[in-house]
């Protein structure tokens, strides 16, 4: 399995994706290479997790914006850990910009890392559907959340969130004459690009970005 400190390197998928499938081909070429990975990130999935939870059901930029100054409570994230967390006041964690609802998602995070939830290194030698079943025991971290994991953080090759909306629209967009597909559509359309889902959803997601 990949170590989740390692950079991917998606060269030979993009190539395969471009030769094989016309619809995806223009995207491709438009925006050239793919650069999921290149950057090594570190193991700490106490940090991806809380990043994941912040992100969900609000804007990017607002996403963005609290999940700076979350990070800022913890000296950018480097002082993060599970009994900081724990230990950080609702009142100090609600003027960073966080829900009432997303603060008890976070301390159940913090609460079950504390008590001994594998390590992104642990993690990252196991199957997907596994990783996925281990993670959505937390509250608040659903499917969606776990393959964005498996996606940006593990670079697992073969990923296909079917029910995001943003691939949604890309696939109703480049593939079939609805605005926005159900995830079951999704699912069938995916298949085309096995065993490349990941890089095909990473391209779909930067066409929506630069063509919205």
């Amino acid at each position: 399995m990949v170590n989740p400190a390692a950079t991917a390197d998606f060269t030979a998928a993009t190539t395969a994706l471009a030769a094989s499938d016309p619809a995806i081909a223009p995207i491709i070429a438009q925006i050239g290479p793919c650069t999921l990975g290149q950057q090594a990130k570190s193991t700490d999935l106490l940090h991806e997790l809380a990043v994941a939870i912040i992100h969900q059901q609000i804007s990017r930029r607002s996403a963005a914006s609290t999940q700076a100054k979350f990070l800022a409570l913890y000296d950018g994230g480097a002082t993060l850990t599970a009994p900081r967390l724990l230990a950080t006041p609702d009142e100090t964690l609600r003027a960073a910009g966080l829900s009432r609802v997303k603060i008890r998602y976070l301390r159940d995070l913090a609460t079950k890392i504390a008590a001994g939830l594998p390590s992104l290194t642990e993690l990252a030698r196991l199957e997907d559907e596994e990783i996925i079943k281990i993670l959505t025991a937390i509250i608040g971290i659903g499917r969606w959340s776990v393959q964005m994991l498996l996606i940006f953080r593990l670079y697992r090759p073969d990923v296909w969130p079917s029910n995001d909306l943003a691939i949604r629209s890309a696939v109703g967009r480049f593939l079939t004459s609805e605005e926005l597909p159900k995830p079951k559509v999704v699912d069938v359309f995916g298949q085309r690009w096995q065993p490349y889902r990941t890089v095909a959803a990473w391209y779909l997601w930067r066409s929506m970005e630069i063509n919205p």
